[in-house]
């Protein structure tokens, strides 16, 4: 999970992703919207910009140098501390029976199968796989059924001496067995499982799926055996880096470079390191990129001359002496820009006892935000499309995807108001004193919450900006608007990235948070506060401090006029970047607040546990998996076990629809943009960049061959 970053899957290793519906007669669910249309799904709203290129103008050889966030603690995808640089070591090295396209769709990775297919649906779902008669291990060892047999052992939830971070699927086979030759193999499922493709992707061989002990600790800190295009050279953790070389037993197309290093770079070191020529790639948050994009040649305008780019703003006629560097610097390099398959939601707390417990509160949050708004600021300066997202469940171009809003209705200041008033919340009502310490009417804070609210007070870390829009309570809150600026000044504050990664488990290709370097004019006038039983409705919106989280504290803040509006106050409390996640939302320390799921293939697999309806654990503790908002309904739960267990693709698809219109009338997360990637790369790197939704092809990247580009291919030194 991410603060405002990738969630909780690295490439397909680990587990991914109110009150009850209001009765009938009140609510009325809306027709899925476009479901009238061939194919409701549409198209990605940004493509990958890799700067393709035949294989034929890649010169042979050469390293490239890739920044990524970490050097993993594992290799094993299916553990639980795995993350992005993980996934994208077992994409390079390991056989993955499917991979995604640029649509965020599976297709079937040919260069290990020849086919796949459901053959049998009675009694017994069969699906039979015909595997590449090349494919190979590193050591020889023909790719077949034993390796799928003890990756299913190890990953069906049977024997607990597997340390394993997930089992969906897997727990749906009944045996797996050797078909008519050694490269058939045929897998039996005890039920239909709708999701059979995202099964064995990645493939580990059966020395480290045989027993507990390879498992658990065999991929930890090396791979012995791989079967991709590269192999794990060395892992030097001191240096922070990752050594990987093509493999001399790939059966596939060769791999135009010799060698890929993985160096972890924090982001915020990324810039000088290009610039001092020890980087080839690296994600980049918007200034950096804005740096960079000074070296580009500019794109010409009818007339003939530079135009201006979303980037870099106007055409600059001079450049300052800091720029006029910067282009010497960067010379050599440009940003490639697309969108991740990953989007930042609003979580809204709906357990406990607080406001946002009923229904009818979560409802009127979601009617009084202006969902294009918030995408445009974000995604507007970075010549991004703007539009927000649809879906809980999947992302515009992906099988699955509809645009199911509707059922929670888009931004109405009046219904808003109704909903609140229905509740029992009016204006201008009594408010008792609060007692010194006590929190606002939402959820109460944790004691790390305290702590970090303390250690706020005495930083005094709050910027010049935030003292022109926020009050400062005494309780180390910063109520959004007391000061009841105009809105030009309000919202005249750039917006910053948010670079950090948290909970480990992440998509692959994961990417820092969003970005936003303009913001949205709030409403200048105010609907007073609103108040219920005494006590004042004030929200507790928790944000990271951190230095890379400046986006986020500012799409807080664009949320906390937006919701002023309608009468919700909200108290802005800053804790540490490292506390965020785990104590304040794990734990349920918030009310309100901003994070990012990623979208999957399979949201009937990988959605659910993110929507489940929380129920109380065997302690009295309630079990929530990764529901951090404690909002689900039964019905939800129906709908997802109909998808994940029919074997009719439409119809599945058709049921993952229905349960995300009814996430989004319980209101308990509010979908808002979809998360930009912006990846700086030497203008001679071919088939590498903004992967958008799609799997890198490891063998196809490489140098563009002399004449066809600027400079020749580098070299580590």
């Amino acid at each position: 999970m991410s603060h405002d970053g990738v969630g909780t899957r690295p490439g397909r290793g680990s587990v991914m992703r109110a009150a009850a519906f209001l009765t009938a007669g009140v609510l009325a669910l809306p027709v899925l919207s476009g479901c009238s249309d061939p194919d409701p799904a549409g198209k990605p709203l940004a493509g990958q910009d890799i700067a393709p290129a035949a294989r034929a103008r890649i010169a042979d050889g050469g390293t490239l140098r890739w920044a990524v966030d970490s050097v993993p603690e594992t290799l094993n995808t299916f553990q639980s501390d795995a993350d992005t640089t993980t996934s994208r070591i077992a994409q390079a090295t390991l056989p993955s029976m499917y991979r995604l396209d640029e649509s965020g769709r599976p297709e079937r990775n040919e260069a290990y199968l020849e086919s796949a297919k459901v053959v049998e649906t009675e009694p017994k779902q069969v699906v039979l796989y015909k595997l590449d008669q090349q494919a190979v291990w590193s050591d020889g060892r023909e790719i077949g059924a034993a390796d799928f047999a003890a990756q299913w052992r190890a990953l069906s939830g049977k024997d607990s001496a597997y340390w394993t971070a997930r089992n969906a699927g897997y727990d749906r086979i009944q045996k797996i067995e050797r078909g008519d030759n050694d490269l058939e193999v045929r897998v039996t499922f005890a039920r239909s499982y709708a999701d059979w493709q995202s099964l064995f992707s990645p493939l580990y061989p059966k020395e480290v799926m045989g027993t507990p002990d390879s498992f658990n600790d065999g991929a930890r800190r090396k791979l012995k055996v791989s079967a991709g295009p590269f192999t794990v050279r060395k892992i030097d953790r001191k240096g922070d880096e990752i050594r990987l070389t093509r493999n001399p037993r790939w059966w596939g197309e060769p791999a135009k470079l010799n060698e890929i290093v993985l160096r972890a770079v924090p982001r915020d070191e990324r810039a000088a390191e290009l610039a001092a020529g020890r980087l080839d790639l690296a994600d980049v948050d918007p200034a950096a990129a804005r740096r960079i994009a000074i070296a580009a040649p500019r794109p010409k305008n009818p007339s003939g001359s530079p135009s201006g780019t979303p980037l870099m703003g106007p055409d600059l006629r001079k450049l300052t002496p800091v720029q006029r560097k910067d282009k010497e610097r960067f010379h050599g390099f440009e940003v490639r820009k697309s969108l991740e398959p990953a989007y930042t939601q609003l979580a809204l707390n709906g357990g406990g006892d607080g406001p946002l417990a009923d229904e009818r509160v979560r409802r009127a949050v979601a009617r009084a935000l202006d969902r294009e708004k918030i995408a445009e600021t974000v995604l507007r300066p970075l010549g991004l499309p703007t539009e927000p997202v649809g879906s809980h469940l999947a992302l515009s171009g992906q099988a699955a995807y509809a645009d199911n809003s509707g059922a929670v209705g888009g931004q109405d200041t009046a219904e808003a108001q109704a909903l609140l008033a229905d509740a029992g919340w009016v204006p201008g009502g009594p408010v008792k004193e609060k007692k010194k310490g006590e929190k606002a009417a939402g959820s109460e804070a944790d004691k790390t919450g305290k702590k970090e609210e303390e250690k706020e007070k005495e930083k005094g870390s709050e910027s010049k900006a935030d003292k022109k829009t926020d009050k400062k309570s005494d309780d180390g809150t910063y109520i959004v608007g007391e000061d009841n600026k105009g809105a030009d000044e309000q919202d005249s504050r750039p917006l910053a990235q948010d670079g950090k990664q948290y909970g480990g488990k992440q998509l692959s290709g994961g990417a820092p948070g969003a970005y936003a370097p303009q913001g949205t004019a709030a409403p200048a006038a105010a609907t007073r506060q609103l108040a219920k039983d005494g006590k004042a409705l004030t929200l507790r919106f928790v944000v990271p401090d951190g230095e890379g989280s400046g986006t986020l504290r500012t799409v807080a803040d664009r949320i906390g006029h937006m919701l002023k509006r309608v009468g919700i106050r909200t108290e802005i409390t800053k804790v540490s970047d490292e506390s965020y996640f785990k104590d304040h939302i794990a734990s349920g320390q918030y009310d309100l607040a901003l994070y990012s799921w990623p979208a999957s293939a399979f949201p009937a697999t990988d959605a659910r546990p993110i929507y489940a309806k929380p129920v109380p654990a065997a302690d009295g503790s309630l079990n929530v998996e990764q529901n951090y908002t404690r909002v689900g309904t039964d019905q939800v739960d129906q709908l997802f076990e109909q998808a994940v267990s029919t074997l009719d693709e439409s119809e599945s698809r058709s049921l993952i629809r229905k349960a995300d219109s009814r996430i989004w009338a319980a209101a308990g997360s509010i979908p808002l943009y979809q998360r930009p990637q912006l990846t700086a790369a030497r203008t001679n790197l071919a088939n590498a960049g903004a992967f958008g939704f799609g799997t890198p092809v490891f063998e196809d990247m490489g140098f563009l061959k002399k004449g066809a580009a600027g400079q020749p291919a580098p070299t580590a030194s």
